[in-house]
C-alpha cells in the first residue's frame, strides 16, 4: 500500500536513467543484434582495476575485483566477431544507430552536439570483455514538461550493451556474447522529480519518444530503467533494473521508507552513545559452543572443517531485527553485504531460531562479554570467508551509525531493493583512442528534423480519425507496440476494425488461458494471410492463437489444418445447416423466424471457425423462410 508522505517536507529528489536497445546492427561492427543460444566457442578472462589519471581507483570496480571471479564467455561466429572478443579495434559507429539517437534527441527537445566523442567507462564485473564500455554524448539540455513542472534531460548518450549473463558460480561467471555491442540509448534526467507519480509520467514520455522511432527493440531485457532517489538527511541511492512503469512510484515510496527507517536507527544508535570506532574488527571463534548443534547449516560447515565466527556489535541489540522495508530488516542489509562470501548470517535479534538454541545463544553472549544492549552476528564458513563476511557486516554496522550509505541497489519484484555495490566514482572514464570524433553536420540535423516520427499520442489520434477505430483500441495498440503491425496489416488489405479487434481484444482475451507472449508477429501475419486468402474465417483466429501460444513452433496453417479450422465450401456449409434445420423442424414450423436465434446458435456450434458468420446467418434465414 502506498504511503502518504509530504514529499516537499522530505526533500524528495528523483532522477531517471533509461536505457533502451536500438533495433539496428551492433554499434561497432556490422554484426546482427540478435540473441542466440547456439555456442560455437568459449574463452576465459580475468579483469583487474587500474588507477585513473588522477591516481584514484573506482570503488565499484574495486568491489568487483575483491570477489576474485574469473569470466567465461560463450559465443558463435555469426553474432560475435573479433571486435566483441576484444581482439580487433572497433569499426566506426553504425550510421543508423546514430541517426535514431538524434531523432530521439529532437523528440526530447534536446540539442545535438556538434561532434560525437566516444569514451571508455571502466566496467570489470565481466559484462564487457575489454573491461570497459564505450559511450558518447549525443545531445544535451532536453526537457520533459509534467503537471508538477519541467524535468531536465542534461544528456542523451549512445553506448554499447553488455554481455548476457548465463550462470553465476562460486568462483566464475558465464556470459553470452550475443548481447554485447547492441546499441543502447541512455537518457538521464536531472533530479528535478519531486513526486513518485511524476517519475512515472517522465518515464512514460521518454518511452513514448523512444517507441516513436520504431527502431527500438521490444521484449524483456530491451529496456532498463534506473532511479536515483534521495531525501533530506539521507543519501543518493541508485536503483537499477526497474522493469515495469507502474512499479516506479512503488519503488520510490519503498526507498523513502527505507531511508526514513535507517535515519531512525541512526538516531537511536547515537542516543545510545555508540560511535563507528566502537565497532571493532575482532572476530571470535565460537565453534566449540556449536559442537552438538541442531542447526543443519552450522553442523554441515563444522563437519567440513569450517568455523563459526562471531563479532560484537555494541548497542545494536533490537535494531538489527528492525524492519526498514516490508519483510526486510537492517540484518537483511548486513546479509546482502556478506553474501559475496557466505550464503547468510545469524544475528541475536532473530535467535533462538534455525536450530540454534537459547543455551547456544547465551554461550555466545557470555564468550563475547555482551551487555544488555549489545548484539552479535554469527557466520559459519571456512575461516577466511567467515572473516571477510564479518568484515562486511562491521562496515555496514558502522554505516548505520552514520545514517544512509550511498550505494547501488537492485530493484526486486515486490518494490523493495537489495544491495549490489557501492556507487561508482568519477574515476572511471577516459578517452576512446580507436574511434575518431564524428562531425554532426547541419545537413544531417536538417534531414532528421524534417523527418521526425510522430509521437504515440499523435498516432492514437490519427488512428481514430483516419481508421475510425475506438480510442481505447488505438491506445492499446500503441501502448502494446502493435501499431506498426497494425498498419502493415491494413496495407495488406485487412479492415482496420478487424485488425484492431484481433490484435487487442482477441489476444488480450487469451492472456489468462495461454502464454500469449509466445505468439510472434510472424504468427499473426501468417494467420491474417490465411484469412485474406479465404482459407479461414475471422472466428478461427482465437483458436489458432490459443494453440500457437502453447506450441509456438507450429505454423498458423498447421494449426488450422489440425484443428479443422479451414473454411468449408458453401455447399458443405449449406449441407450442415440443412442437418441442423431438419433436426429442429418442429420448432421452426411453430415459431418461424422466432427460431432464428436457436438455429443460428446450433449451426455456429458446428461451424464456428470453419464458416463465415455472415454466410451462416444468410443461409439459416433462407432455410427458415422456406419452411415458415
Amino acid at each position: 500500500m502506498m504511503m502518504a508522505y509530504d514529499y516537499e517536507k522530505l526533500g524528495l529528489k528523483v532522477g531517471l536513467e533509461i536505457h533502451r536497445q536500438l533495433d539496428t546492427k551492433k554499434l561497432f561492427s556490422p554484426v546482427p543484434s540478435e540473441l542466440s543460444d547456439e555456442v560455437e566457442f568459449t574463452f576465459q578472462r580475468r579483469l583487474r582495476p587500474t588507477i585513473s589519471e588522477l591516481g584514484e581507483i573506482d570503488p565499484a570496480a574495486l568491489e568487483e575485483f575483491k570477489k576474485g571471479k574469473s569470466y567465461i564467455y560463450e559465443g558463435n561466429h555469426l553474432l560475435a566477431d573479433l571486435v566483441y572478443m576484444d581482439e580487433e579495434p572497433p569499426h566506426m559507429p553504425d550510421e543508423e544507430a546514430l541517426k535514431v539517437s538524434l531523432q530521439i534527441s529532437y523528440l526530447l527537445n534536446a540539442t545535438p552536439v556538434d561532434e560525437v566523442h566516444f569514451m571508455r567507462k571502466i566496467v570489470i564485473d565481466g559484462s564487457n570483455v575489454s573491461g570497459f564500455q564505450r559511450t558518447a554524448i549525443i545531445a544535451m539540455n532536453g526537457k520533459v514538461d509534467t503537471p508538477w513542472g519541467s524535468v531536465g534531460i542534461p544528456t542523451i548518450c549512445l553506448e554499447e550493451d553488455a554481455c548476457r549473463i548465463v550462470e553465476r558460480r562460486e568462483k566464475e561467471v558465464i556470459y553470452r556474447l550475443d548481447r554485447l555491442g547492441i546499441p543502447l540509448v541512455e537518457i538521464s534526467t536531472t533530479p528535478d522529480i519531486h513526486h513518485p507519480e511524476q517519475a512515472k509520467v517522465v518515464a512514460k514520455y521518454i518511452g513514448d519518444a523512444l517507441r516513436a522511432t520504431r527502431k527500438v527493440k521490444r521484449g524483456l531485457g530491451t529496456i532498463r530503467q534506473d532511479l536515483n532517489v534521495s531525501i533530506r538527511g539521507g543519501a543518493r541511492v541508485e536503483i537499477k533494473g526497474v522493469q515495469e512503469l507502474d512499479m516506479i512510484p512503488v519503488i520510490i515510496e519503498r526507498e523513502i521508507e527505507r531511508q526514513l527507517n535507517l535515519l531512525k536507527i541512526r538516531d537511536e544508535l547515537r542516543e545510545r552513545g555508540v560511535k563507528p570506532e566502537d565497532i571493532k574488527e575482532e572476530f571470535h571463534d565460537v565453534t566449540d559452543i556449536f559442537e552438538n548443534t541442531e542447526s543443519k547449516i552450522i553442523a554441515r560447515t563444522v563437519k567440513r572443517g569450517g568455523k563459526v565466527l562471531a563479532v560484537k556489535l555494541p548497542k545494536f541489540r533490537g535494531l538489527i531485527g528492525r524492519e526498514i522495508q516490508p519483510g526486510r530488516r537492517l540484518g537483511t542489509e548486513m546479509a546482502d553485504r556478506a553474501k559475496k562470501y557466505v550464503k547468510g548470517i545469524f544475528h541475536i535479534d532473530e535467535l533462538p531460531n534455525y536450530g540454534i538454541t537459547e543455551l547456544e545463544v547465551n554461550g555466545v553472549i557470555e564468550k563475547l562479554g555482551l551487555g544488555e544492549e549489545d548484539a552479535f552476528v554469527l557466520v559459519a564458513a571456512d575461516e577466511e570467508r567467515a572473516k571477510n563476511a564479518l568484515h562486511e557486516v562491521v562496515q555496514r554496522a558502522r554505516e548505520a551509525i552514520e545514517g544512509v550509505p550511498e550505494e547501488t541497489r537492485r530493484a526486486l519484484p515486490d518494490g523493495n531493493t537489495q544491495y549490489m555495490r557501492p556507487l561508482p566514482g568519477k574515476a572511471r572514464m577516459y578517452p576512446e583512442t580507436d574511434i575518431p570524433p564524428i562531425l554532426i553536420t547541419s545537413e544531417m540535423k536538417d534531414d532528421i528534423l524534417a523527418n521526425l516520427p510522430e509521437l504515440p499520442q499523435e498516432r492514437v489520434e490519427r488512428y481514430v480519425k483516419e481508421y475510425g477505430i475506438d480510442k481505447s483500441l488505438a491506445e492499446t495498440l500503441v501502448n502494446d507496440e502493435r501499431d506498426e503491425l497494425f498498419e502493415e496489416l491494413i496495407a495488406r488489405g485487412v479492415k482496420p476494425s478487424l485488425a484492431a479487434s484481433i490484435l487487442v481484444v482477441v489476444l488480450k482475451g487469451l492472456k489468462k488461458e495461454a502464454p500469449i507472449e509466445n505468439i510472434t508477429d510472424d504468427h499473426i501475419r501468417e494467420a491474417f494471410d490465411l484469412y485474406l486468402n479465404g482459407k479461414i474465417a475471422k472466428e478461427a483466429f482465437e483458436e489458432i492463437f490459443k494453440e500457437l501460444a502453447k506450441n509456438p513452433k507450429k505454423s498458423a496453417a498447421q494449426v488450422a489444418e489440425e484443428k479443422g479450422l479451414t473454411l468449408l465450401s458453401e455447399e458443405e456449409v449449406e449441407r450442415i445447416i440443412d442437418e441442423v434445420v431438419q433436426a429442429n423442424i418442429d420448432v421452426i414450423k411453430a415459431k418461424g423466424m422466432g427460431a432464428m436465434g436457436m438455429i443460428m446458435g446450433r449451426a455456429m456450434a458446428k461451424l464456428r471457425g470453419r464458416a463465415d458468420g455472415k454466410l451462416v446467418s444468410t443461409l439459416v434465414r433462407k432455410k427458415i423462410g422456406e419452411l415458415s
